[in-house]
């Protein structure tokens, strides 16, 4: 490749000018984290992501996707970041509602629009320079093992908390990727510099990495408020704070994001009313108001009913007694089962007087057995409360 190879600055240039923050190349050769995806996905960790067993073969070969690919352009391009807060500040203090969390990726419109549109436009940079070349730009829209191809391309390495980060940059970044027939210059890869540092991995409150560099899913706060269609574990919802719509506390805490820059795309920070969302007032969000409120935002793929049962354990950890009033109307009202029964754990959580007679009033006229369930156990917990010797 080196002798016929193409020089990319004029591919960096644009890509710059389009507001990527990183760019590398690296040959499309077969991908060696396959066999890792594949024993992961055994493992279980990928929870109920059942589309992630299918497509094996396609991962570790790019030429699946485009026949005759001699490059991989990997592109990166940076995403907010939301300072911790302290805790206190989001409960419900004299009467506020209390405020939820949303990942900083999520506080700008779709990315995949957005960073797939800036994506076409390098390609066609690339198909300006070499006019025989094919090629197809990737956003999470195939099966592209995109962290080797980042550290391959030398964006950064696959870091302990599984993100890519980039020395210089840290690891709020949306990857893409373009796989061409063209012949590129390529980039030498990147290194890990994680060291001796386990900050992401104490960090974690759900306990989601049962080794460095390994991720279960199924008890990853993101896991749980997007991919999870069904209840959220009970032995896990203590544990996942004020979030509704992903989790950054492993990038956080990484002391590489420290340096992470501003987002120059505007389009990814038009939403940062939702770094601090009014729980309460999401809680009532009627079908038409979800699909006004979240049109063309990531948000709209947990559907109404899954970001109302986030809301409602977002609301049991950091609400109070001031929250029963609207947790007993939407028990009482809420169409959706799975919402109704987050929300009878949201006061059992609560734990007031108040929030054991909203859930003993409902108990007798609730018809879902699920909810019945668990409104059973919400109360258990007020005998477990009620008997000193606990």
């Amino acid at each position: 490749m080196c002798a016929e190879a193409l020089a990319t600055d004029p591919l960096r240039r644009r890509a710059q000018q389009l507001g990527f923050d990183l760019i590398g190349v690296t040959p499309a050769d077969p991908l060696q984290a396959a066999d890792f995806f594949a024993r992961w996905v055994a493992l279980g960790f990928a929870g109920a992501m059942g589309y992630l067993e299918r497509g094996i073969d396609r991962r570790r070969d790019l030429a699946r996707l485009v026949p005759g690919a001699r490059s991989v352009i990997c592109l990166g391009m940076h995403y907010p970041m939301v300072d911790d807060r302290d805790p206190n500040s989001i409960r419900s203090v004299d009467g506020e509602s209390p405020k939820g969390r949303v990942a900083g990726y999520a506080l700008g419109d779709d990315y995949h629009d957005i960073v797939q549109a800036r994506a076409r436009s390098v390609l066609e940079e690339v198909q300006r320079i070499d006019p025989t070349s094919e090629g197809r730009c990737f956003v999470d829209t195939a099966p592209v093992l995109e962290r080797e191809l980042g550290q391959r391309a030398g964006l950064g390495w696959w870091g302990k908390n599984t993100c890519l980060i980039n020395k210089h940059r840290g690891s709020a970044f949306f990857l893409a990727e373009i796989v061409t027939t063209a012949s590129l210059h390529v980039d030498r890869p990147a290194t890990d510099h994680c060291g001796t540092c386990t900050h992401c991995l104490d960090a974690c409150p759900t306990d989601a990495f049962p080794e460095p560099y390994v991720l279960d899913a199924r008890r990853c706060i993101s896991y749980l408020t997007i991919e999870l269609r069904g209840p959220i574990p009970r032995h896990l919802r203590s544990s996942m704070g004020e979030w509704i719509f992903g989790c950054d506390i492993c990038q956080d805490v990484c002391p590489w994001n420290r340096r992470a820059p501003t987002p120059v795309v505007e389009d990814l920070t038009s939403r940062m009313e939702l770094a601090a969302p009014d729980l309460l007032e999401l809680l009532e969000l009627d079908d038409e108001g979800f699909r006004r409120r979240f049109r063309n935002h990531p948000i709209k793929r947990t559907k109404r009913a899954g970001l109302l049962r986030n809301v409602a354990v977002a609301i049991g950890n950091v609400g109070g007694d001031s929250c029963v009033p609207v947790l007993a109307r939407v028990l009482s009202h809420e169409p959706a089962a799975l919402v109704r029964g987050h929300v009878a754990w949201a006061l059992g959580n609560i734990g007031s007087q108040d929030a054991f007679d909203t859930l003993r009033a409902a108990r007798n006229g609730e018809a879902d057995r699920s909810v019945v369930e668990e409104i059973d156990a919400a109360l258990a917990r007020q005998s477990r409360l009620d008997d000193p010797d606990n």
